[in-house]
């Protein structure tokens, strides 16, 4: 994770040396999104038939293989921004396998007691890396160049196949009861439909995931036109949100596995909160303690979330059960741009406001509606 961190930076500001571009640099960096949309239900599936571990290992070594690619292609003066675009998109298909039997095979390696605090210990990891590595990425660059962050982002993928390689196998599907991969899917999408908990818990995640994530993509709005601050008023109040992100991550680790249903209702009503108060107080200093509590909420939440979808689900389904989770990434532009184009012509305050009003109306309409949840420890 602390190389796919470093990759998304070196990418940016290469394109943007390439281009000067805004529209291309969008363009690559949303690259990643289209395979996610068509390959994520294979991948659930894939996830369900294999090694668990090979999978994963088989994506860090395409990982390593990728950044190699753009490594030469840079050293010998060939890049030019498409290959930039493609390495995006092949960024995403490798998400739609490895991501899926990722979380599917923490069951595998945890006792059920402790997966709560399995997850959150790799939320909070990620969380770490969102810290540390754009930043180191940075440095990086301006000491030995694009190629060569993406040599080390190689060598990172190497360390990664390596320490995988520690993990236990956890086996595959027996090859006589292997149906045609159509078939895994469909049969995936059934057992979500028949499964209340497990469809209330993906719903919660979509919902939140567009209701939420689009206020990131309209910072630079609140930062510039707001706050009329510059780029490192920006650049502090995402380390904030991270920093809360982290804490958050570490905070549901030591909770456990107490009272999760009314923590996830708890940590959705956070993040409703902290974004109903940046729309209503327009004021950078009091911003920097609300981003503490967004990372806060929105770490809890997305751990809660994805701890108890893995629980409640069957093994034999948690590989599709989790990609169709993982479609919440792919399918964030759908929030994000009617986000952008609303913010254009109500301004950002007014649809922040409206989307926080809209998350804190769904989470009180399924705190009151879903009893079954409440009540999950």
């Amino acid at each position: 994770m602390g190389a796919v961190q470093m990759q998304m930076i070196a990418q940016g500001y290469l394109v943007y040396d390439l281009t000067s571009s805004p529209a291309l640099l969008g363009l690559v960096n949303s690259g990643f999104a289209l395979p996610m949309l068509f390959l994520a239900l294979f991948g659930g599936a894939v996830a369900d038939r294999l090694d668990r571990k090979k999978v994963i290992q088989l994506g860090q070594l395409a990982f390593l293989l990728n950044a190699l690619i753009i490594a030469v292609t840079v050293l010998t003066g060939v890049i030019a921004w498409y290959h930039l675009w493609g390495s995006s998109m092949v960024m995403g298909a490798l998400f739609s396998f490895v991501m899926p039997a990722r979380q599917a095979i923490i069951p595998n390696l945890v006792n059920p007691q402790n997966l709560t605090n399995a997850i959150a210990l790799n939320s909070a990891g990620m969380s770490a890396t969102t810290l540390l590595a754009p930043a180191f990425a940075g440095l990086l660059y301006a000491a030995i160049g694009p190629e060569g962050v993406y040599f080390v982002l190689a060598g990172l993928g190497l360390v990664a196949v390596l320490i995988t390689g520690l993990l236990p196998n956890t086996g595959g599907r027996p090859a006589e009861v292997k149906a045609k991969i159509l078939a895994d899917i469909r049969a995936g999408l059934s057992y979500i439909k028949r499964t209340r908990m497990v469809l209330v818990l993906l719903a919660i995640g979509l919902a939140t995931a567009l209701l939420a994530m689009p206020f990131r993509f309209l910072m630079p709005i609140f930062v510039v036109d707001i706050y009329n601050r510059g780029p490192e008023a920006m650049g502090l109040l995402v380390s904030l949100m991270g920093l809360g992100a982290l804490a958050g991550s570490l905070f549901m680790a030591k909770v456990g596995r107490w009272k999760r249903g009314l923590l996830l209702m708890g940590t959705t009503l956070l993040t409703g909160m902290a974004l109903l108060l940046v729309a209503m107080l327009p004021f950078y200093m009091v911003a920097l303690a609300l981003m503490l509590a967004l990372g806060i909420g929105d770490a809890g939440r997305r751990t809660l979330n994805q701890a108890l979808i893995i629980e409640v689900t069957e093994d034999r389904y948690r590989g599709r059960v989790m990609s169709v989770f993982m479609l919440n990434f792919a399918l964030m532009p759908l929030g994000v741009l009617p986000a952008g184009i609303a913010a254009q012509y109500l301004g950002g305050q007014l649809v922040v406001g409206i989307l926080a009003v809209t998350l804190l109306t769904f989470t009180a309409i399924y705190f009151v509606t879903q009893k079954q949840l409440r009540r999950l420890d």
